[in-house]
């Protein structure tokens, strides 16, 4: 992991849980990807998951591909959104198994190396 990630993952971050916003036939699951450090905070910063049918693109270091619930979804940093916390259902998965990938992504998009 990187040096800035010092905190272990726990159930919080990188749970799954099912979009609570709009969209949901497009976007049926989002993502915490924030660190377990601001678990006190009343909110929560999210990425979607989008259905990998919809989203049309092969599995790839920003957005990797990954299986929630028996569907193929893309993970899609760019459109990173936070949520209030209370809007969250229970978690029906966790991709802590996938942490590397998903960090991966996260510093592809915050790279300054394209500039």
């Amino acid at each position: 992991m990187g040096k800035g990630l010092q905190y272990a993952l726990t159930t919080d971050q990188l749970s799954v849980h099912k979009n609570p916003g709009r969209n949901r036939k497009t976007i049926p699951f989002v993502v915490v990807v924030q660190s377990n450090r601001f678990r006190d905070t009343a909110t929560r910063v999210v990425v979607p998951l989008i259905d990998a049918k919809i989203f049309g693109s092969a599995d790839s270091d920003v957005g990797p591909h990954f299986i929630v619930d028996g569907q193929e979804v893309v993970f899609a940093p760019l459109q990173i959104a936070h949520v209030p916390r209370h809007v969250l259902g229970p978690s029906v998965a966790s991709l802590t198994a996938e942490d590397g990938r998903i960090v991966n992504a996260l510093d592809a998009m915050l790279s300054r190396a394209w500039r």
